[in-house]
């Protein structure tokens, strides 16, 4: 078996195959692996995350996918989401002892960044969710509408709209309301939310996120298979509507009996003959899918500036501060090899207390930053954090940098469903992973994880050898049973 992408959709397929007994051979262009989801090679040598990635507690698939992989001990849990808006307000969100899906009314009454109108209306929205099992009727109807055409009619005010709606849901699907479908937003909701206790429950990595994915390499190694980095595809031999093989630099062929191409979407276009897109008219429509930006600003400061793991920005450009110092604590002794030499020195390993502090911030649909400079980016963001964080007014920025992903995920826009083809083509020996394929998920990791599972299964149907690897979404419980 050959996979082809060394990103999270082809490191599923991989150690999915790898676990059902198959020799998996993957290759991947980078010299590291994680794809989009990894750590980023600064000009010193150093590492930095291209962007914090995170996983919650509905997203079954990744936690399945860590598991097999070692990884689950690198990822840390937190039940206490803070918010904080530009003039000093604190809201928090957390679980209380109630059942779902009214699990979170203590600290929702009070929220103190939104008004009891706010509320008010934001609790009509969660009940119509939830009076649907998740899937209210207007908002799949067969004409898809936008989230944001969705809360309009809900009624929602401005404040709920910008307080509580988007600030969960561009982090979520790395796009804007208008551009999004409701379907995708609503799901974020009934799954994360109202569904079951555990499920808004926000994991972490608590090491660079390269290190998350030294398992998969192993994984398949022991199954006899092979990662060869450094190696980009760079075409696909068919004969008689058949793949036969993978061409490398060079020439070189790779044959196999099935190959999953894990890349994204505009690659997939590029290497697939027109004759054999014409054969798989789901694959017609690759050019219509649109991609949606992330940035990453990471801060270096003289001294602390706060205690929080994370913190989530109101009304500001800056959406999420990761204190990646705290974050990487446990780490530092375990896996000091490989944590970043600046964020070592930000820690004493006698008192565990830091002189320093690094922050990761995460700005997702940024649109609005692509065509800003360096400078001007670090300058706004500077002045949100200082805004924010009071201990960060007297502090020195020792360093800064900025990472840019301009395609980071694909848009799930209304409609953007019909477009995405199966894990299985029409083309013997070819199969599909990828976030943007069919997995009933927008582009998240938990998608990309689904994907390179469901390619997986593809691929042993197609060997008369049925395994199943998908996990089923968490259990409906509590109330919200009654209406699942």
């Amino acid at each position: 078996m050959i996979v082809i992408g060394g990103g999270l959709a082809g490191l599923a397929a991989g150690v999915a195959l790898a676990d059902a007994g198959c020799r998996v051979r993957l290759f991947e262009q980078r010299p590291y692996l994680g794809g989009r989801a990894t750590s980023y090679a600064l000009p010193n040598g150093e590492h930095v995350d291209n962007c914090q990635h995170v996983t919650l507690g509905c997203c079954t698939n990744l936690e399945d996918f860590y598991k097999r992989v070692g990884a689950t001990d690198k990822i840390k849990f937190f039940d206490r989401l803070v918010f904080l808006d530009p003039q000093g307000m604190t809201g928090i969100m957390e679980a209380d002892v109630l059942p779902a899906p009214i699990h979170m009314t203590g600290s929702f009454l009070f929220f103190a960044p939104l008004a009891f109108p706010d509320k008010l209306s934001i609790v009509r929205a969660l009940t119509a969710i939830l009076f649907a099992g998740g899937r209210p009727k207007d908002a799949y109807s067969a004409e898809p509408i936008s989230m944001m055409e969705w809360l309009r009619r809900r009624k929602q005010t401005p404040a709920a709209i910008e307080r509580f709606w988007r600030v969960v849901l561009v982090s979520a699907l790395n796009e804007e309301l208008d551009r999004t479908d409701a379907r995708f937003a609503i799901d974020v909701f009934w799954k994360a939310f109202l569904a079951n206790r555990t499920g808004y429950r926000m994991g972490v990595p608590s090491v660079p996120l390269a290190l998350l994915y030294d398992g998969c390499r192993t994984a398949m190694e022991k199954k006899g298979g092979q990662v060869v980095l450094r190696s980009p595809v760079r075409s696909l031999r068919f004969e008689n509507g058949a793949l036969k093989a993978a061409i490398f630099d060079g020439g070189r062929e790779e044959a196999a009996d099935a190959l999953v191409l894990a890349l994204p979407h505009d690659r997939t276009a590029e290497l697939l003959p027109k004759e054999i897109r014409f054969a798989n008219p789901a694959l017609a429509h690759l050019e219509k899918f649109k991609v949606s930006p992330i940035t990453g600003v990471h801060f270096w400061f003289d001294r602390e500036v706060t205690h929080e793991p994370f913190i989530t920005l109101l009304d500001t450009q800056t959406q999420w501060i990761f204190n990646k110092t705290a974050l990487y604590r446990k780490a530092v002794t375990e896996f000091s090899g490989v944590i970043p030499s600046e964020v070592r020195d930000l820690l004493s390993s006698e008192t565990g207390k830091t002189s320093a502090q690094y922050l990761q911030l995460v700005i997702s649909a940024s649109y609005a930053l692509l065509r800003k400079s360096r400078e001007e980016i670090i300058d706004l963001c500077l002045k949100e954090v200082r805004q924010a964080l009071p201990a960060a007014r007297e502090a020195q920025l020792v360093k800064a940098t900025v990472i840019k992903e301009a395609a980071a995920t694909f848009s799930p826009e209304p409609g953007v469903d019909q477009w995405r083809p199966a894990q299985e083509t029409k083309t013997p020996g070819l199969f599909l992973a990828g976030d943007w394929t069919a997995t009933g998920w927008p582009a998240t990791m938990e998608g990309a994880v689904r994907s390179g599972y469901l390619a997986a299964e593809a691929v042993l149907r197609s060997a008369s050898e049925p395994k199943k690897f998908v996990q089923p979404d968490l259990t409906v419980t509590g109330l919200s049973r009654l209406f699942a």
